[in-house]
């Protein structure tokens, strides 16, 4: 006859696997996708440059090339993906204005628009995220200490213990699900001018510009007047950069 312990290992795999199929279909970065669809240029640390249409998946992102381009190895190749395990090895996405379309120039604009001046409805709703991500915390925390104190005392011990993958990816699935680290020194300045501190070449370059989103990887900023190195012109773009290399220092309003 089967002990209660096969079933509970039945139930954390169907749950596990349940879990991580909603969230990978549904989520997907906030900051990469607000650059979706729009011609981006992708710069690497490496000094590598690649550019094309945006393309943002939950594992990772994919530039559409406008035209097929053939390489040193003569293979043709339309497009470019980057994996989210290779994201360490990007310097910034950047959405330079001069090269939008008239149609995607508006709707960036319409997009400042809104984090400038957001509605009744926008602030509603990320009043609301920003609660839930903090209960999520919350419970979060709670399932460790009561998972820790269950394997140390009581019956359940055992089970639980034999559990530990199914519950430690339950978890990763729960906590990256929102995609957002919700931080109260960044929140209140959504919508306004700030000073972002960029590391490029292991140098720290300042940007200003409108903080429009952050997630727990990334650190939006529009309107910036930006420059790849010190032989580049300056131009007008939006920016997202990790947040490993890319602080707000200042408040510049």
């Amino acid at each position: 006859m089967l002990d209660a312990a096969f079933y509970i290992t039945v139930l954390f795999i169907a749950l596990s696997t349940f879990v991580g199929i909603i969230i990978k279909k549904l989520h997907r970065d906030k900051c990469l996708k607000d650059f979706g669809g729009y011609i981006v240029t992708l710069e690497e640390k490496g000094g590598k440059d690649v550019w094309g249409r945006l393309r943002v998946e939950n594992t990772g992102i994919e530039l559409m090339y406008p035209e097929k381009q053939t390489d040193s190895d003569g293979h043709l190749e339309a497009s470019y993906i980057v994996y989210k395990f290779e994201y360490p090895n990007i310097a910034a996405f950047v959405r330079y204005h001069d090269g939008l379309s008239e149609e995607n120039m508006k709707k960036r604009t319409r997009d400042l628009e809104r984090t400038y001046h957001p509605g009744l409805l926008r602030r509603v709703r990320r009043k609301t995220q920003n609660f839930f991500k903090t209960i999520r915390d919350a419970v979060v925390e709670i399932m460790n200490l009561l998972i820790s104190k269950a394997k140390k005392t009581g019956a359940a011990s055992g089970t639980l213990t034999s559990q530990d993958k199914y519950v430690t990816q339950m978890k990763k699935e729960l906590i990256g699900s929102v995609g957002t680290s919700y931080e109260p020194l960044l929140e209140r300045y959504i919508g306004h001018k700030v000073v972002l501190e960029v590391i490029k070449d292991d140098k720290i370059v300042e940007c200003a510009g409108v903080l429009k989103d952050y997630t727990a990887e990334f650190i939006e900023v529009m309107d910036v007047d930006y420059k790849k190195n010190a032989d580049t012109p300056v131009r007008k773009a939006d920016i997202v950069v990790l947040r490993k290399l890319g602080i707000v220092r200042h408040l510049a309003e």
